[in-house]
């Protein structure tokens, strides 16, 4: 990989997630990650690509005071399937649930990203929304994916960048890194306004 140029401003994720960390490393920066404390959960009547954008923003904000000097990153992604919001599982039984109600339908997956200058206080913002066609799955399908892949710290229980590919016949977005967690696309884009160049 090219070195990349001198990085004007240090940058931190503001993420414990390892899959955001693992996609951040593509880009050949360095940065550090810190997982931050915010409520996660969604307000009364509050749309799912505003809160996955108002989310973004606050995981970024909340770590601001500790990295003054910072430029720092803040991602998060919400599953909707029709009226539902599908969260992260967190057992395989819920794992398995979600994924027999995506079995043959659409989920969207709706991905936010703010880039904060703990300096100036200026924020730019992005949001990626990514339609995700499952293919029918029966439930030992669905089992055998689970046992294998331990989707169960992921939005709608699927792992795209693992054995996640093989449960859909099609996805329509921008940024299949988005789909991961993090949108990369957007995120160079911003970087470029605040002086940083991935080239």
């Amino acid at each position: 990989m090219p070195t990349p140029p001198p990085q004007p401003r240090p940058l931190l994720l503001a993420s414990g997630s390892s899959y955001r960390r693992e996609l951040l490393r593509k880009l050949g920066l360095h940065f550090t990650a810190v997982a931050p404390d915010i409520d996660e959960a969604a307000r009364p009547g509050e749309a799912a690509d505003d809160l996955a954008l108002r989310l973004a923003c606050e995981k970024a904000l909340a770590l601001a005071p500790a990295y003054p000097d910072h430029l720092i990153i803040g991602s998060d992604q919400v599953a909707v399937l029709g009226d539902s919001r599908l969260g992260k599982p967190g057992t395989h039984e819920k794992a398995v649930a979600q994924l027999l109600r995506a079995s043959g339908n659409t989920v969207t997956f709706l991905t936010g990203l703010c880039v904060h200058d703990a300096v100036s206080g200026v924020s730019h913002t992005g949001l990626d929304r990514c339609h995700v066609h499952f293919r029918r799955l029966d439930r030992d399908q669905i089992e055998r994916y689970v046992t294998a892949d331990e989707p169960y710290d992921c939005a709608g229980a699927f792992k795209s960048e693992g054995l996640g590919i093989a449960l859909i016949e099609r996805f329509e977005g921008e940024d299949p890194n988005a789909l991961v967690g993090l949108p990369l696309i957007q995120l160079t884009e911003i970087l470029k306004r605040f002086g940083i160049a991935v080239f």
